[in-house]
C-alpha cells in the first residue's frame, strides 16, 4: 500500500495553515492521502495573528476559528518551540519529508534611511507591536515618556501603533495584554500622537474599517487638516477605480471639516508631510523634520523644498516589515524574500532547489491583508502536487512520522503540540476569567511551555 505524502511547513501561522489546508482539499489527500509537520518557533501557533495584530481587534482575531479548524485534523501535526535551523535544518527535513514549505513571515522592521534614525527615542513600529502582543523574545518594559510622539507610515500597522499610543490603559484591560503591558501603558504620558504620510489621502494604505475604529474612542480627537484633502488626475482615477481608497478619503474629508472636540488625547493625521530627519539633542530624539510635498499630476508627490521641525520625544517607524533571511535558501536582499517561480524556490541558475516551496510574505513581501495568503498558498501547493505526480520530489530517507519525534528528542528539543496548544490556550482563559476578560495572554516562553505541557 503506497505511504502517504509527507510535507513539512515551516511556520505556523496563516500562510502555513492555509498550505496545509490546500493539501487536504486536494485529490491526494483521497489517495495515497498526506501527513503534514507544522514547525513553528514560538511555543504556539498563528504567527502575526497572535503577535502582529494589536490586542483590540478581536474580530480580526477571530481569524483563529477557521485556522483552529485545519489544524484539527488528524493529517496534521504541530510542532512548537522548534527552530529553524536551529533545531532541524535543511537537510533533516528533507530525509523526513517528500517537500518542505516555508511560510515564516515578517517580523523585523523595513529600514528608513534618513539621519537620525538611530537616536534614543527612535523606534522600529514591529518592536512595538510585538511588546503590546506579549512576545516572549522582547523586553518585559517599554519606554512610553514622550507627551508628544510620531508614527511615520500610512498603513494599518502605523494605524494600529497611534491608537494603542493615544489609548488609555484602562481602555485597553478587557483585551488580553498582559500585567506588564498594562502596566506600561498606564505610565504612558503621549497626549498628541501625530501620523505622517508623504502623499495624499487618495495613497492612504488604511483600511477603511480600521481607520473609522481610530474614531470610536472616548479618549481619542482625531484631527485631519482641511489642507491635507487634496486630489489630482492621478488620485481622482485611484478614488474611481479603488473603493477602498475612495471610502478612505471620505472619512477623512468628513474629520477635517467637522470642530475639534474635547477628547483629551489628540490624534493628528497629516498627509504630504515627508519625513527627512530625526533631530537630537544629548542622543535623544527632540523634533522630527519633514518637506512639504505636491502632488505631482500621477498621484506621486514631489518635494517643495519647504521644511518644517514638529517638536517630539519619540519616532515610530511603520514603513514596512521585512522577513528573516533563511539559511540554505537563496535570497534577495532587496525585497527580503526568497526567489522562486509559482511557489518553487529557485536558485541563481534558475533551477528548481529540489523539495523545497515558499508561500506567503517570504514569498512576496509583507504587502495585502492574512487573507490574501491564501491564493499564495494555493498555487504554491498547487505546483508541489504537480511535481509529486511526475515524480520529481525524491525518496525520504526516513518517511515514517515517529522518526521525526524521535530525531527532535534525541536532541532535547521541548516541543509543543497541537494538543499542548488546547492546554495554553485553557491556561490564558483561566487567567482572564476573574478579571471577566476573555484571556490574559502568557508572556514567559517558559510559562507557555510548562502550561502546553512540552
Amino acid at each position: 500500500m503506497p505511504r502517504p505524502l509527507r510535507v513539512a511547513i515551516v511556520g505556523a501561522g496563516p500562510a502555513g495553515i492555509y498550505a496545509a489546508d490546500a493539501l487536504l482539499k486536494s485529490a491526494v489527500a483521497a489517495e495515497p492521502g498526506v501527513s503534514i509537520d507544522l514547525f513553528e518557533r514560538m511555543p504556539a501557533p498563528f504567527g502575526l495573528i497572535r503577535y502582529g495584530v494589536a490586542p483590540d481587534h478581536p474580530r480580526i482575531k477571530g481569524i483563529i476559528t477557521a485556522l483552529h479548524q485545519v489544524l484539527d485534523k488528524p493529517q496534521i501535526r504541530l510542532f512548537g518551540n522548534v527552530d529553524y535551523p536551529g533545531d532541524i535544518s535543511l537537510d533533516d527535513l528533507r530525509s523526513f519529508y517528500d517537500a518542505v514549505v516555508f511560510s515564516t513571515g515578517a517580523t523585523a522592521d523595513r529600514a528608513l534611511d534618513i539621519p537620525g534614525v538611530d537616536l534614543d527615542g527612535s523606534y522600529g513600529a514591529a518592536d512595538f507591536v510585538s511588546w503590546y502582543d506579549g512576545h516572549p523574545d522582547v523586553p518585559r518594559t517599554w519606554p512610553l515618556e514622550a507627551e508628544k510622539v510620531a508614527v511615520l507610515g500610512v498603513g494599518n500597522v502605523a494605524l494600529d501603533v497611534a491608537r494603542i499610543l493615544a489609548k488609555t490603559a484602562e481602555e485597553l484591560l478587557p483585551t488580553e495584554i498582559p500585567p506588564n503591558v498594562h502596566e506600561g501603558l498606564r505610565a504612558n504620558k503621549a497626549l498628541e500622537v501625530h501620523v505622517f504620510g508623504r502623499r495624499g489621502p487618495a495613497q492612504a494604505k488604511f483600511s477603511p474599517m480600521e481607520l473609522r475604529e481610530l474614531d470610536h474612542s472616548p479618549n481619542i480627537e482625531v484631527i485631519v487638516d482641511p489642507e491635507d484633502i487634496d486630489y489630482d488626475e492621478g488620485s481622482i482615477a485611484t478614488r474611481r477605480g479603488n473603493k477602498q481608497a475612495d471610502m478612505v478619503a471620505k472619512t477623512l474629508e468628513n474629520w477635517a471639516i467637522r470642530d475639534v472636540g474635547q477628547r483629551p488625547h489628540k490624534l493628528f493625521l497629516h498627509f504630504f508631510e515627508n519625513p527627512v530627519e530625526i533631530l537630537g539633542e544629548d542622543g535623544k530624539v527632540v523634533a522630527l523634520r519633514t518637506e512639504r510635498t505636491a502632488l505631482d499630476g500621477t498621484g506621486n508627490v514631489k518635494g517643495t523644498g519647504e521644511f518644517k521641525d514638529w517638536e517630539l520625544g519619540a519616532v515610530y517607524r511603520a514603513v514596512g516589515y521585512l522577513s528573516d533571511e533563511l539559511p540554505k535558501l537563496p535570497w534577495d536582499v532587496a525585497s527580503g524574500t526568497v526567489p522562486d517561480v509559482g511557489g518553487r524556490v529557485v536558485e541563481e541558475s534558475g533551477e528548481h532547489l529540489q523539495s523545497t516551496y515558499v508561500t506567503g510574505w517570504i514569498r512576496r513581501g509583507p504587502v495585502g491583508l492574512i487573507g490574501h495568503t491564501k491564493g499564495d498558498a494555493n498555487e504554491t501547493v498547487a505546483n508541489l502536487l504537480a511535481d509529486f505526480a511526475s515524480g520529481a520530489l525524491p525518496e525520504p530517507a526516513s518517511p515514517e512520522p515517529e522518526a521525526v519525534e524521535a530525531f527532535l528528542g534525541a536532541r532535547n528539543v521541548r516541543f509543543t503540540t497541537w494538543d499542548g496548544w488546547y492546554k495554553l490556550d485553557a491556561a490564558e482563559k483561566a487567567l482572564g476569567e476573574p478579571q471577566g476578560r476573555a484571556r490574559v495572554k502568557l508572556v514567559e516562553r517558559e510559562d507557555m511551555l510548562r502550561a502546553s505541557g512540552a
